[in-house]
This record gives structure tokens, C-alpha cells and sequence, in this order.
């Protein structure tokens, strides 16, 4: 049985996308050439499309379309293509992100409405990714420009959900690339207890690792919270790609370090280092982000593991929609309050990122829902 088949709560996921879509609808016209990042109490403003979220308000005018059926969510499909196929003409802002943004904008429009123009625009992107590719290190570049001597270059455990993006090419040189930057993470940035780094430096020119570093948690050794997200949400895309084993192995692992460092309410504080006994501020965005990986799980791991997963998932989006949601928040454009982008730049506000992986999770919960991954 489906694990959307199991689900003990669909008339409150229901409820939930149709609140989503009110929020969607209300906001079509505001976000057209630029796009929500994080809000400003509670409420987003336009951003340029240079930023590494540009992509999810799309991906969850795709996902309303889907659940909907009302075409008023493509409105601005022909707008959307032309912005992001500027974006890589002119090269702004290109980064290991590439993944994040051409998947949830131009694959998922070649999924749901078969325009070739968005398969066209996301091919373009995954050559530009692909050439961010290490071949000595046998990793893709986070940030910064390639060939540029810098002392070191960093890889990120954010990229674990860019490589979808060369999987899903079906060229085997680009899978080849996205495997071993998968295989690469998983000596470097996920650690011996499989709790993560959220980089690692790297030596461009012999493409040895360097050490481990942060960038948004609380300090080096720490465990990111969102990080860690990702880890688990990351390697169950890359099992579901390849087979590989081992990438089944780190994803469980992964959750199973998430699920014994969740507070009480299922909502993690941003990193492990906080507790209900020593608290700080909470990330939405990572529970999100974490509930998604949990069911991608559901999906290759034996049933009765598979229903621990869905009962914790379940759990913890019990605990969002009933703590977190924005509806009692008049003027919000936002679904998740409490989302962190950054400790002290973005903190307690609603995050695209996550609004989307709420979303996305609601829609895994009530159908067959096909992922844009």
C-alpha cells in the first residue's frame, strides 16, 4: 500500500492545499519577474531572480495547478521560462543552486504540462552544472567562480538536492558526475555517526578535502539542522536514482540522527546544539524539508519501517499546521511561520523554501504524487 494510502489526516492535508492555493492565488501578480525569499513580518517582498530560491514559489504554482486543476496557476508559465532562460544567459548569480532552481521551475513544467520549452531551459542549466564539476576531486563546485585559484573551494550539503537535476538529464556522463559528488559527500561532509558538516574545504587544483567547516550553524562541529534535512532528503533522491546502496544507508542513518535530536514538538530547533533545555529558534523550514526525505524513504526501506517513518512525519506536520501556520497572522503571505534562513539575517519568519516543502509533503500525504526531482 501507498504510503499516501496510509495517511490518517488527508481531510487536514486537504484543508491545508486549499488554504496553500488561496495564498498562491492571491499572490500570482506579485510574482511574476521576481520571486519571495524570506519574509519581512511575515510577509514576503519581490526579489530579483539571482537568489537560490527564485524557483519555489513556481514549483508550488505547479504543485496548486496539480492539486487544482485550474489552469489560473500557469498564468504566467511563458513569463517564468523567459526569466530563468535570461538568467542563464546572462550567467547571474550561476552556483551549484542551478539544481534548486531549474528543477522546480522548468522540469516540473516539462512534467506537468509537457512544454518542451521548460525540458529545452533545464537541459541548458544542467550543462552549466555539470561544468562546475571537479573531475579530480570528483565533486561540483558550491560557490565562486571555476578556474579562479582560490586557496580552497567549498562543497555543500545543499547540493544533495541540486543533483536531481543531472539524473534526471539521462545522459550518463551528468548521472556519473551527480553519483560521485554523492559518494564524495558522503566521506567528506557526512561524518562517521552520519551527522553532517554543512561544507567542506576542498583543494581545487589536487581536489583533496580539506576539512569541515560551517556556514549557517551554530559552530563547525555542530549539526545544522536544515543540513541535516537535506542529508536525509538528498541521499533517498540519489538511492531512488542509482540503487546505490550506500546512499540508502547514510539516508537512514541521517534520519534517525534528525528523529533522536527532535524537541518535543517535532520542530527542530535550527541547530542540535539547541534542546527544549537549552533552546534557541526553531526552523520550520528544516521539519519541512525533513518530512519530505521521511516519506521519499517510505518508498525503499521494508514496511514496517516505512510506517515509523510515515507516523513521525505525520506527527510533525500535526505540530506545523496546528503551531506554525500563518493563518492567524492577517496580512501573511507566507503558509510556515518560524522558518530561519540565516541565525541573525532571516530568522522567525516564513521561508519560501520551506512554504514549498510543506506543500510538497501535503501533496506526497493525499496522492501518487509524481516528484520533480
Amino acid at each position: 500500500m501507498e504510503v499516501w494510502e496510509k495517511s490518517v489526516y488527508k481531510k487536514d492535508y486537504e484543508r491545508e492545499l486549499q488554504y496553500a492555493e488561496d495564498i498562491i492565488m492571491k499572490s500570482l501578480n506579485r510574482y511574476v519577474w521576481e520571486y519571495p525569499h524570506v519574509s519581512t513580518g511575515n510577509r514576503y517582498v519581490p526579489e530579483k531572480n539571482e537568489l537560490w530560491t527564485s524557483s519555489f514559489f513556481i514549483g508550488m504554482c505547479f504543485l496548486a495547478y496539480e492539486h487544482s486543476g485550474d489552469s489560473i496557476f500557469l498564468t504566467y508559465e511563458k513569463e517564468y521560462l523567459q526569466s530563468f532562460e535570461d538568467r542563464l544567459i546572462k550567467k547571474r548569480h550561476i552556483s551549484h543552486d542551478l539544481g534548486f532552481l531549474y528543477t522546480l521551475s522548468c522540469v516540473a513544467d516539462y512534467k506537468v504540462t509537457g512544454n518542451p520549452e521548460g525540458k529545452r531551459i533545464a537541459l541548458m542549466a544542467a550543462e552549466m552544472l555539470a561544468e562546475r564539476y571537479n573531475e579530480k576531486g570528483r565533486y561540483i563546485q558550491a560557490w565562486g567562480e571555476m578556474g579562479i585559484p582560490y586557496p580552497n573551494v567549498k562543497i555543500i550539503i545543499d547540493t544533495m538536492l541540486n543533483l536531481p537535476l543531472l539524473y534526471w538529464t539521462g545522459e550518463a556522463d551528468k548521472a556519473a558526475m551527480a553519483e560521485n559528488h554523492a559518494e564524495t559527500a558522503a566521506r567528506t561532509l557526512v561524518r562517521p555517526d552520519y551527522t553532517t558538516y554543512h561544507t567542506y574545504l576542498m583543494d581545487p587544483a589536487t581536489g583533496k578535502a580539506v576539512c569541515g567547516k560551517t556556514h549557517q550553524g551554530h559552530r563547525d562541529e555542530s549539526v545544522w539542522a536544515r543540513g541535516q534535512a537535506w542529508a536525509v532528503y538528498g541521499y533517498a533522491l540519489s538511492y531512488r536514482y542509482t540503487g546505490n546502496p550506500g546512499f540508502l544507508k547514510v539516508a537512514e542513518n541521517a534520519a534517525e540522527v534528525f528523529i533522536g535530536n527532535m524537541p518535543e514538538n517535532r520542530v527542530p530547533y535550527w541547530d542540535f546544539d539547541f534542546t527544549d533545555e537549552n533552546p534557541d529558534i526553531r526552523d520550520t523550514s528544516a521539519a519541512s524539508i525533513f518530512v519530505c526525505g521521511l516519506l521519499e524513504l517510505c518508498a525503499h526501506v521494508p514496511e514496517e519501517q516505512a510506517d515509523r517513518y510515515l507516523c513521525y512525519a505525520e506527527a510533525t506536520m500535526k505540530s506545523l499546521r496546528e503551531q506554525y501556520s500563518t493563518r492567524q497572522i492577517p496580512g501573511s503571505d507566507g503558509l510556515l511561520t518560524e522558518g530561519m534562513y540565516h541565525r541573525n539575517d532571516g530568522a522567525e519568519e516564513c521561508t519560501i523554501w520551506g512554504d514549498y516543502f510543506y506543500m510538497e509533503a501535503l501533496m506526497r500525504l493525499t496522492r501518487d504524487w509524481k516528484m520533480y526531482w
